[in-house]
């Protein structure tokens, strides 16, 4: 019988199947944990497994909102230890990491995106379209600055 979540093909050679098979579960369980705490009764780890896997493939490898290529390399390879000695250093180190960002408000049917760590920190709990905004918001700033020196 076939592998339900196989190794997708952009993965193959970059990250061991075992190594994606407990990130997968590991995000599904810990989206669920955070949705079922909202009220969220749709919830199951079977669902956010289908869904978040529906989106490593969509995802191409890439960060969905930036186009940018992920350092799945990365994945579950965080330590919090080092974290807390290196800080920011640290942390920026995994700016490229694959995460999962709800596409909604997390209180509907498992629907997830994946990006880089960097941007779904940004975007937060933004709607898609305040991110777009926000982000505009920021460039035309920033270009008001630099004809202003």
């Amino acid at each position: 019988m076939p592998k339900k979540y196989q190794l997708p093909d952009f993965l193959q050679g970059r990250v061991p199947e075992v190594v994606y098979d407990r990130w997968l579960e590991r995000k599904a369980r810990a989206h669920v944990r955070r949705d079922r705490k909202r009220n969220n009764d749709t919830a199951t780890r079977q669902a956010y497994k289908e869904a978040i896997h529906r989106a490593v493939l969509l995802s191409g490898g890439r960060d969905w909102y930036t186009g940018e290529d992920l350092a799945w390399e990365l994945i579950s390879s965080y330590n919090n230890e080092e974290s807390r000695i290196g800080r920011r250093k640290y942390k920026a180190a995994f700016a490229l990491l694959p995460t999962v960002d709800h596409v909604g408000d997390g209180l509907g049917p498992a629907d997830f995106r994946i990006c880089a760590w960097r941007t779904n920190d940004a975007k937060n709990d933004l709607s898609y379209q305040e991110f777009v905004e926000l982000c505009q918001r920021v460039v035309e700033f920033s270009n008001r600055q630099v004809a202003n020196l």
